[in-house]
């Protein structure tokens, strides 16, 4: 095998900042229906409409972010923003996809919750419905690229299985994990393959991402300290949410236990305007995450408003800004080598399970509740899979039609 380049100490760039920013700003205004539904969203703009990605790198993208502790859709995006644009190119990713979500949410705080009464449930109906079909979409596409031969498929369905009967958030892990002896040991070997091709090679050296590690693990452990020895309850603030970023798996509704323990139960915030602005995130676009630019706004204790909001959503997101570019470049070389291409086809058919798991639940089984629900989700399926409609333009569509009929 021909050895290849070492990675350059700075990504590579194949676009513009801007292009970046107003592709996710379009995703960050549209993207409803939760983390999985996000990454649905994400393979349709880039796998599908852009072609800045093939499937194989999408999912092994995927597969490297479940492993990680944080929103595993954000760190997916702020990938893509790296890969394309370099280090500012994952930070418009991250502010344009983030940004619209924390605002609305904000604004709430602020007292801007008439909205919902004004416009009833219905559209939020729709947006339901969409957002089964372009996971769905989504699924259908990878499977045909990823699972379509007998034992890839096989993994899968295992993959799939592990995740709805298993319970506890590990389960994706376990899958993930599983997959991959599964690919090393069963898989053949695929000689000629063009790792060239298919490589996401951002070039993040090693030295760049042994430093990200090292900062990481210093604020874990730097914030608590300097919290006590200061009192300031900025860096209180800042700690808590950091904290939280760092250690939740999973992201997502899995946050949600750990942010009531730091901050109501730590008499923070009340258990009321916790509540409230939880029903309020439901109803927004982006990721769930973004619950912390709410909750930093609310806060009874340090920075409160827009500076609270600030610190906690940076705070939040900066562990996994962090471990991305920390473990890309060791992701790169077990890319390189033909034994863990082998165990990473076995992963990417293992992705392949877990988004036709969450398909299921909590995707199908939230969003499907009776006939219209599901005739608005066919119309929109059918919309993205043979009228090639953007997913953006599906979503609003169902968004209207629901506001319209329900």
């Amino acid at each position: 095998m021909v050895d290849e380049p070492a990675p350059r100490s700075t990504p590579a760039r194949s676009g513009s900042v801007w292009e970046v920013f107003w592709v996710f700003l379009r995703l960050g205004l549209t993207s409803f229906g939760g983390p999985v539904a996000h990454l649905a969203y994400f393979r349709e703009a880039f796998v599908e409409r852009r072609k800045w990605l093939t499937d194989k790198v999408y999912a092994d993208i995927v597969a490297l972010c479940q492993f990680l502790p944080g929103p595993a859709s954000s760190q997916v995006g702020m990938l893509i923003g790296l890969y394309r644009a370099g280090y500012t190119g994952l930070l418009a990713a991250w502010a344009a996809f983030t940004l619209p979500s924390a605002i609305l949410l904000v604004a709430f705080a602020y007292g801007a919750s008439s909205l919902d009464d004004a416009l009833g449930d219905g559209w939020l109906i729709g947006l339901k419905a969409a957002a089964v079909a372009v996971v769905a979409y989504a699924v259908l596409g990878m499977a045909t690229k990823l699972a379509p031969d007998t034992k890839r498929a096989t993994i899968a369905v295992g993959a799939l299985a592990v995740v709805l009967l298993v319970p506890g958030v590990l389960a994706q892990i376990l899958a993930i994990v599983a997959a991959g002896i599964i690919g090393l040991l069963w898989l053949p070997s695929e000689k000629n393959e063009p790792v060239e091709q298919d490589s996401f090679r951002v070039g993040v050296g090693k030295k760049v991402a042994i430093g990200s590690l090292l900062v990481f693990v210093a604020l874990l452990i730097g914030l608590p300290l300097l919290s006590a020895a200061t009192k300031n309850e900025s860096v209180d603030l800042a700690d808590t949410f950091y904290r939280t970023g760092s250690i939740v798996f999973g992201g997502g509704h899995v946050v949600l236990p750990l942010l009531e323990v730091e901050t109501v139960q730590a008499g923070l915030v009340s258990a009321d305007s916790f509540l409230a602005g939880y029903g309020a995130a439901q109803a927004v676009p982006g990721p769930l995450f973004t619950f912390s630019a709410y909750l930093g706004s609310v806060t009874t204790a340090g920075p409160t408003g827009i500076t609270g909001a600030t610190i906690a959503l940076i705070a939040i997101f900066l562990p996994s800004a962090l471990l991305v570019i920390g473990a890309l470049p060791f992701w790169e070389d077990l890319r390189r080598n033909r034994l863990a291409r082998k165990a990473l086809t076995g992963i990417n058919a293992g992705v392949v399970g877990i988004l036709a798991a969450a398909l299921y639940m909590p995707v199908f089984t939230s969003g499907i509740t009776g006939a219209k629900e599901l005739v608005l989700a066919a119309v929109a399926f059918v919309a993205l899979l043979s009228w090639k409609a953007p997913a953006w333009a599906v979503v609003i569509g169902s968004a209207l039609i629901g506001w319209v009929v329900f």
